[in-house]
């Protein structure tokens, strides 16, 4: 009997009329004879120990607990999987080795979520300790024992070094060089919703996984490949989300593990994590060590920089490789920056695996920007708002790295911020703890290719019509609570002149709706938005050739609004909606069109150059004032002023509120959340663990820490985006960290190079500059990283073609720095 047909069997054991044995089968009888099985509870067991081997592990007492249905380990999922084809380094559950405190390494399925944990309490796992790497300095300084077999070296997990020009020469060529380092602390994504996964086995044999994910598409391939299974047989639904902010884009252990048991036992198994458990999956966002060297001119140009990360990567790759790509490429895109060089390293160690955060990659770098940008600023004596006015980078321009700006809004968004919080008569001039900081950032409107590389759409839409006059519109897309349902239909509504209450989205479901590649770096609006207007304009083409048959007009004088269909010369010449629909269906039958969306190509042509470029960017400017109790250190934040170049406003009360949800977490990263870990005394085990796994501990805003946001959103439209619309999910949350340092400064004359911002750190300062010295927290160096020679690049300016050169000394002549 093939796989195949024991699952259908399993089936239809499990729905066999009542005879007598459905009570002893556990399962509930519904209308009528037809029985359908109860549902049982999944609880997974974590490892105690940051880094060991299992040596060891009984089940066997677990299995013959009371109401035990199932128990699995890491011996019944043989394959790896991962977000990233690059990283195929996890199992659902670990076969031989854990790399954290938390890692899964056996499951209890059972009637219910009591009993489940309590047959935790009988597996036995004998482990094996091995030494534990707690950061990315350990890493590197200790390349034995390899918390995994693959990666550039040792515990190096990525390491790449790329070079846009010669970064030294115009470094040297430049008026002021400086050099600053800084350190952002890793945090969690603190979604209201804990993860949670329901798998069952629907009438057709086939496997059902509805969960709480940004990615089905991504996770419906990692289920085909850890289960065997052909992807045709497995169906995921993404529920509606209570937010996500990435935790919940990568496959999750918890969602291989209930699916293999419903497949395995025929009957809906389900797991709910708990909220420490969440921590423990992560992949928030990574603590990441910078150094920048920056060359000005005397009036304020950027004439080079030479960026250099090293990333705590956690125990798995996650989004790691694209991760660590983040922390550098977009760096150029905010301001004019001729010459660029950019080395970054991620490194494994034994804790929770980091990966995408809102922002993904780029309020790290864009934080050691900002406060460095100031210190310029304070250093040639220039204003921080017109030192950014005079380097934003120019449209439709290419940056050193070859990224293509098209719109670009971040102008305007300066001098909106520096207009509304009266900036120019405030800062530097109000009382002692008392302060403003300025900050701006640029973000991706979706990345320009696909996690795993192919030539097809990055996101589809089919609409269906019917005679009541409803437009359904399928889409692959994920509902997080960030509005991308509302987009959807307003756009379809737009294009057809109808309202939105007529349209019914089916999103997030991988039986039914055409693929979308995820809800995640901010490409939704961007790409499931075009691809719905292409299937909208499709639509209406077709409905308008029948309407101009009945109307006696061309069809581009066809007119869709309102929920009629009319001449343009004559309004009053038409019909209905609903009607135009009958003549489309009657002239040209069943009335369905789909649409796609594929990014223009990258003009980069180096290797490595598929990361970072997008359809689009927007941009952020914004001013936060502080006021900080010099003798407790308290901060506290009074009002915060943001502009975001939003392209289109589509639906202007989603928007604000997307721009207000980045002000808070960022504003929660900047002054106190941090994901930070602690060594038990050696009695107990000395286990790298949380230093805080839960919500009473791991502090974030309250309303009460809300302050006052005014908002105000750019619009300049950009071609590439539908009706012109471009992110508002990710970007507004940048610049909010480093606006937040530079307030302090100018508050008590401190500075405090890395966050969180905590009072501690600002007592410690100021007892430095009390004492004469200098008022600075932050790290002290940067650790010798054994980066590899760059690739070389030549800027477009210099007579580059977006390929790689050999070396510097091939590239043609060109015209120097100016100094």
């Amino acid at each position: 009997m093939s796989a195949q047909e024991k699952r259908f069997d399993v089936v239809g054991k499990n729905r066999r009329r009542v005879d007598g044995r459905a009570k002893a089968t556990g399962q509930t009888q519904f209308a009528d004879d037809l029985v359908l099985p109860r549902m049982l509870h999944c609880k997974m067991l974590r490892s105690p120990h940051p880094h060991a081997v299992i040596e060891e592990i009984l089940t066997a007492k677990a299995a013959k607990h009371p109401g035990v249905h199932l128990v699995l380990t890491g011996k019944d999922f043989p394959v790896p999987f991962g977000i990233m084809p690059v990283s195929l380094d996890e199992h659902a559950l670990a076969p031989e080795r854990v790399r954290y405190v938390g890692d899964p390494i056996a499951a209890v399925v059972a009637k219910d979520e009591q009993t489940a944990a309590e047959a935790l309490e009988l597996i036995e796992v004998k482990f094996r300790v091995l030494p534990t790497i707690s950061s990315p300095q350990e890493a590197l300084q200790n390349p034995e024992p390899r918390i995994h077999d693959y990666g550039e070296q040792g515990n190096i997990h990525r390491n790449q070094s790329y070079e846009f020009g010669d970064v030294e020469e115009a470094l040297a060529a430049s008026d002021h060089v400086f050099e600053d380092t800084f350190f952002f602390e890793g945090n969690t994504h603190l979604a209201m919703e804990q993860q949670a996964s329901l798998a069952a086995v629907e009438g057709d044999g086939k496997l059902l996984l509805t969960t709480s994910t940004q990615n089905p598409h991504y996770l419906h391939r990692q289920l085909s490949r850890v289960l065997q299974m052909p992807a045709a047989h497995i169906r995921v639904i993404a529920a509606p989300n209570g937010g996500g902010f990435g935790g919940k884009c990568d496959p999750a252990n918890h969602e291989m593990v209930v699916a293999k048991a419903a497949l395995v036992l025929g009957r809906p198994v389900k797991i709910c994590l708990t909220r420490e458990e969440v921590f423990y999956q992560h992949r928030g966002r990574h603590p990441v060590l910078m150094k920048f060297r920056t060359g000005v001119t005397k009036d304020g140009k950027l004439t080079a920089m030479h960026l250099q990360t090293l990333l705590d990567g956690g125990g798995y790759g996650s989004h790691g490789p694209a991760s660590t790509f983040y922390t550098g490429v977009l760096t150029p895109v905010t301001y004019e920056l001729p010459r660029f060089k950019f080395e970054a390293c991620r490194t494994f160690t034994n804790k929770p695996p980091c990966g995408p955060k809102r922002g993904h990659g780029t309020p790290q770098p864009r934080f050691g920007q900002e406060v460095q940008l100031d210190k310029i600023a304070e250093k040639l004596k220039l204003d921080p708002a017109e030192l950014r006015l005079n380097m934003v980078t120019k449209r439709d321009s290419l940056t050193a790295s070859w990224l293509r700006i098209g719109s670009t809004g971040l102008a305007e968004c300066i001098r909106q911020v520096v207009a509304r919080s009266d900036w120019k008569s405030r800062y530097d001039k109000l009382p002692f703890g008392r302060g403003l900081g300025l900050a701006c950032s640029a973000y991706m409107c979706g990345a320009g290719v696909s996690i795993y590389w192919n030539k097809m759409p990055h996101s589809a839409v089919q609409l269906l019509l019917d005679r009541s006059g409803q437009v359904t519109v399928f889409c692959g897309a994920t509902e997080l609570g960030q509005g991308s349902d509302d987009v959807l239909a307003t756009i379809v509504a737009e294009v057809l002149g109808i309202d939105t209450g007529l349209v019914r989205c089916v999103t997030g479901d991988t039986g039914i709706t055409p693929i979308d590649l995820g809800s995640y770096s901010s490409r939704v609006t961007i790409m499931m938005g075009n691809a719905a207007l292409q299937a909208a304009e499709r639509v209406r083409e077709t409905m308008a050739e029948a309407a101009s048959e009945s109307l006696g007009i061309p069809p581009d004088r066809v007119v869709f609004s309102q929920g009629r269909v009319f001449a343009a010369e004559d309004p009053g010449k038409g019909m209905s909606f609903v009607e135009a629909i009958a003549l489309a269906e009657a002239k040209s039958g069943t009335l369905s069109t789909v649409g796609s969306y594929s990014p223009p190509k990258a003009p980069g042509k180096y290797k490595g150059a598929g990361v970072g470029p997008s359809p689009a960017y927007s941009f952020s400017a914004c001013v936060v004032e502080t006021e900080v109790d010099p003798r407790t250190g308290w901060i506290t934040v009074p009002k915060i002023w943001i502009a975001h170049d939003i392209g289109r406003a589509l639906n202007p009360v989603l928007a604000r509120g997307q721009v207000i949800g980045g002000i808070y977490m960022g504003l929660g990263e900047a002054l106190m959340e941090e994901q930070v870990f602690r060594r038990l005394p050696p009695k107990l085990s000395g286990a790298l663990v949380h230093r805080m796994p839960s919500m009473l501990e791991y502090k974030s805003l309250t309303s009460l820490d809300m302050p006052e946001v005014d908002v105000a959103l750019i619009e300049d439209p950009d071609p590439n985006c539908p009706f012109g619309a471009k992110e508002v999910g990710q970007g507004p949350l940048l610049p909010v960290m480093p606006a937040v340092a530079n307030a302090i400064y100018d508050a008590v004359g401190v500075r405090i190079d890395e966050v969180p911002i905590t009072p501690d750190k600002v007592l410690r300062a100021l007892e430095l500059k009390n004492a004469g010295k200098n008022p600075r927290i932050g790290p002290e160096q940067f650790p010798s990283v054994p980066y590899p020679k760059p690739i070389f690049v030549l800027p477009p300016g210099e007579g580059g073609d977006g390929g790689e050169l050999k070396s510097p000394e091939d590239k043609p002549e060109r015209k120097k720095v100016a100094a």
